[in-house]
């Protein structure tokens, strides 16, 4: 049947060609309304809101690309670049004109001119990449400039000695992804070469965005700042040359009126105070905007200020922002697109999945061994959603001592480039022992102090789901379709409610619904796979019948025992998976609104007969 099925699904698919030169989205094995319109100058938005300088300008479009052969061969003739591509992209993508799966080594090549003013005396030509997946080798005019590995992160080069004369400068970029291949032990969350079920589509190469600043010889390379609801802030603005440099820091409201000042010395902490500043909350997401000078370099940045905390309510271990607590409920976001991969099509794509959250009345998401752009986490802390950020997984196999010492290495990276983000609220390690060394000793017990140490200011998940031994702030059991979140029952391979912890329902739900063929992924694998959802539900009214039951089980768990937080599974189908509040494709969204935004009220409701704040009864414009 799933054979017959899928064959009449190809013929929905006109096959086009990729091979000569000349870009066009690939037809997908599903779209979005989005796919179609993204053009060739995508992502045009300042990719780092929180460090944002005037001088810049985006390499994004249309590049040159082919295969790569082996590790450290030459750069290739530029006539042998016999395919366009679009970045940013996932190449495995459509939206990145190639389509290919499995691409292990990968050129690129483009020609870029610095904007006047950029190359003067005493400044700095900076290139800026903020995600390659999984290995990038950067080469200006023909020179290596630096090697960058690790698929989740910004990274940059200074270019200003390597630019040329006349003008027009030349960038290449190999590129090495071996993914989940045998042998290598490196964060990739759900990307697998061979795609099934819960594991998806890989993303290869550049696939977030390049572009390039202009800065001072002494520039601002990092900017840390800790701003709590006593209107207490910290501030460490840091640079590449470690020096201590006068620093000034400027807190401006909404109106554009400058409320607050300090000074300082780069490279170390400072503090100073802002009176009675408004607070960030999911009701309330205040921020304000701060201008950091020092010498020649001025950025622009936000903050919220807001404070989280462990207390006791009643006997019972609560997560508190600003002193209260506050029920979290949420869904597991896994950021995956049918026509982009890793990549949305665009912004307006990517905070429509969050308005729809928003809408249904959600304050939280958890996002899934995955990291986004910088303007995925603005958008949450201008929407107001509490945002619990997982580190993306190693494969399902154990790394050896350099493998994991590498994964630590990257765990690090992902607290320091994003610990600034008002709402990311809680940092997950492992999730369900992927990756997760648990012969001879137990990781997460320094990893988790460590973390701490980088980040003292927010809550640490150290095991979601299995493998639990007692580590980090939070009890989190894993459990389809129904909860079991802080209770006296329990189901392997989850463990025993912790009371000396938080507990919150890590996964539950995972509830599906088969759809039409139009908004399904029409690859046959995932089609033969839908079978192996937690629960599939016959049409929609048993759909939402199902949810009702499952969020009043959950209500029940707040009233009676110790839950705090839940996260339901999930925002959207992914290729396989069809128990999303949103087919993949996005256009069809199953939730009964009305019902699912007074299930959803009941949860919080619930919480505060048990000591916690009410939200207030509002939804997102859209």
């Amino acid at each position: 049947m799933h054979s017959r099925l899928f064959t009449h699904l190809l013929t929905l698919i006109p096959v086009l060609g990729n091979l000569a030169l000349g870009y066009e989205v690939q037809t997908p094995p599903l779209d979005t309304d989005w796919t179609y319109s993204v053009g060739t100058d995508p992502w045009p938005e300042y990719p780092r809101p929180q460090l944002q300088r005037s001088q810049w300008k985006s390499l994004n479009g249309v590049w040159d690309w082919k295969k790569g052969t082996y590790a450290g061969e030459p750069i290739p003739a530029s006539n042998s670049f016999q395919e366009e591509i679009l970045v940013p992209s996932c190449i495995e993508s459509g939206l990145s004109g190639v389509m290919k799966m499995n691409q292990t080594y990968s050129w690129y090549t483009t020609e870029f001119e610095v904007p006047h003013g950029f190359v003067q005396k005493d400044r700095r030509v900076l290139l800026n990449f903020e995600a390659v997946d999984y290995q990038a080798t950067v080469y200006i005019n023909g020179a290596i400039v630096g090697t960058h590995v690790g698929g989740y992160w910004h990274f940059n080069f200074d270019i200003t000695d390597y630019l040329s004369d006349n003008g027009t400068n030349t960038l290449h970029v190999f590129v090495f992804d071996p993914t989940d291949m045998e042998g290598y032990m490196h964060p990739v969350g759900k990307q697998t070469r061979k795609p099934s079920h819960i594991f998806y589509t890989p993303c290869s190469g550049i696939w977030q965005t390049v572009w390039l600043e202009s800065v001072p010889e002494v520039y601002i390379n990092q900017l840390d700042i800790i701003a709590d609801m006593s209107g207490h802030v910290n501030v460490t603005v840091g640079t590449p040359c470690g020096g201590s440099d006068p620093v000034t820091v400027s807190v401006v409201d909404s109106r554009g009126k400058e409320i607050a000042s300090g000074k300082g010395t780069s490279n170390k902490p400072f503090d100073f105070v802002v009176r009675s500043p408004k607070l960030w909350s999911p009701d309330s997401p205040n921020l304000y905007n701060l201008t950091v000078k020092l010498g020649d370099d001025v950025v622009n940045s936000y903050t919220g200020f807001r404070t989280l905390s462990i207390g006791e309510i009643d006997g019972v271990k609560r997560p508190l922002l600003n002193g209260e607590f506050i029920f979290q409920f949420g869904t597991l976001d896994q950021g995956f697109w049918p026509d982009g991969i890793y990549t949305p099509p665009n912004r307006e794509a990517m905070v429509y999945d969050l308005q729809v959250l928003k809408d249904l009345g959600l304050n939280m998401l958890r996002k899934h061994i995955k990291v986004e752009n910088a303007l995925f986490y603005q958008a949450c802390d201008q929407l107001g959603l509490l945002l619990i950020q997982d580190m993306p997984s190693m494969p399902l196999r154990t790394p050896d001592a350099d493998q994991q010492a590498d994964w630590e290495r990257q765990l690090d990276i992902l607290i320091q480039q994003h610990k600034n983000f008002p709402s990311i609220y809680t940092w997950v390690i492992y999730n369900e022992g992927w990756g997760q060394i648990t012969d001879g000793y137990y990781p997460e017990f320094n990893l988790t102090a460590r973390v701490k140490e980088l980040d003292p200011t927010r809550f640490v998940d150290s095991i979601t789901g299995w493998h639990d031994h007692g580590a980090g702030d939070w009890h989190d059991n894993h459990h389809y379709a129904n909860p079991q979140c802080g209770t006296p029952f329990y189901s392997i391979q989850s463990t025993p409610y912790d009371p000396k912890r938080i507990a919150i329902q890590g996964e539950f739900g995972g509830i599906g619904h088969n759809v039409s063929a139009e908004h399904l992924w029409k690859v046959e694998d995932a089609i033969n796979a839908i079978n192996q959802t937690y629960e599939l539900d016959a049409d929609l009214e048993a759909y939402n019948y199902r949810g009702h039951v499952l969020l009043s089980e959950l209500r029940d768990q707040v009233e009676k025992y110790a839950c705090s937080a839940a996260v339901w599974t999930q925002t959207t189908d992914v290729e396989g998976e069809v128990n999303g509040f949103l087919t993949y494709d996005r256009r069809l969204l199953r939730t009964d609104k009305d019902q699912w935004r007074a299930d959803i009220q009941a949860l919080y409701d619930a919480a505060a007969k048990r000591g916690g704040k009410a939200p207030k009864r509002r939804m997102a414009a859209f």
